[in-house]
């Protein structure tokens, strides 16, 4: 009976000892790369720490942020020094970090198993005390082939410029860079509507750019969606009032056809001086301000200057149709 009783004792303190050696264990996994792993569910986790040139972990306040493929996956604020991610899957990335008075870096990685990885940015002070925020970032490949297809659209070599901003794309899908860029080679080819989806999904990925809101309206322009171009190319000048004047054209277009047209005309005043006479289609658009508001004299003053000193302008024969027209109609004097 008593043997019995301490066999009972001994496999019962037996059981007690390897479910303590089990719940040890699993406390000891979860410290390390492999039981995370298997919490992360196969996904590896990145940890991130920022640090300055002696290696000394940075406690300023910090944004950290994750891209893949140029989109922007993660961020997180610390003042810590220190940042954790979950990647989304296996593949390149890239860490930028900003941080109160320090200069912005980032740091590109692969990703290529599902484990931890121990990643540290150094960043070095700013000597204005400042740092600018970055924008969507582009591993180096993307961004050779994004500078290669900008150069060819500039020159107007758009097959050079589809292949290359067509190989950016396939490289960084999501970055809003190489996607507007791609919507202003579909507005050179007159490819409206797939302009306009690209736009829009640039926008999406990076909102209230003036730059993506001024191609947004340009495109609708030019498919005379004038009442819908309005509010985006009101917005881009809200937001960058020294835009240049092919912005405020292109809204001077808009308020014209839209039959709006006193903010028409101020509007393009503001084209017309700030292009200093070299745009045809600004001195066009200001005389028909000025005619469908019945200033007939000042219309054909600015037609006659523009053929004064722009004679081979495109737009030349145009004009001078116009003041003929005036003309016959009894509207100005010879």
């Amino acid at each position: 009976m008593t043997n019995n009783l301490l066999l009972s004792v001994e496999r019962v303190a037996l059981a007690l000892l390897g479910s303590l050696c089990l719940l040890t264990a699993s406390a000891v996994c979860q410290d390390s790369g492999e039981q995370g792993t298997n919490m992360r569910g196969s996904r590896a986790e990145i940890a991130v720490t920022v640090r300055d040139k002696s290696r000394q972990v940075i406690t300023a306040p910090a944004v950290v942020r994750l891209y893949k493929n140029g989109a922007l996956e993660d961020q997180r604020s610390t003042s810590q020094g220190r940042a954790f991610f979950i990647a989304r899957g296996l593949g390149d990335f890239t860490i930028t970090v900003e941080a109160a008075g320090y200069k912005a870096a980032q740091k590109e990685i692969s990703i290529a198993v599902a484990i931890q990885y121990q990643e540290d940015v150094y960043l070095e002070p700013d000597a204005n005390g400042t740092t600018a925020p970055s924008g969507a970032v582009l591993a180096p490949k993307a961004k050779e082939a994004l500078d290669k297809g900008t150069q060819a659209l500039k020159e107007g070599k758009l097959d050079e410029a589809e292949k290359h901003i067509g190989e950016a794309i396939k490289l960084a899908p999501g970055n809003p860079d190489v996607l507007y860029f791609q919507g202003m080679l579909y507005m050179r080819q007159s490819n409206w509507e797939q302009a306009q989806t690209t736009l829009e999904k640039a926008n999406r990925m990076d909102p209230n750019q003036p730059r993506i809101l001024v191609a947004l309206g340009m495109n609708l322009v030019n498919q005379k969606k004038f009442a819908e171009a309005i509010p985006l190319l009101e917005k881009s000048i809200q937001l960058q009032p020294a835009s240049g004047w092919e912005t405020k054209l292109a809204l001077a277009k808009a308020y014209y056809y839209h039959e709006q047209y006193e903010q028409a005309l101020q509007m393009v005043d503001q084209a017309h001086l700030a292009s200093q006479g070299t745009s045809g289609q600004a001195e066009l658009l200001l005389a028909q301000c000025l005619t469908v508001m019945g200033r007939y004299e000042d219309s054909a003053q600015v037609l006659r200057e523009f053929l004064k000193y722009s004679p081979n302008d495109p737009d030349a024969t145009t004009a001078r149709h116009w003041l003929e027209r005036l003309t016959a109609d009894g509207k100005i004097r010879q």
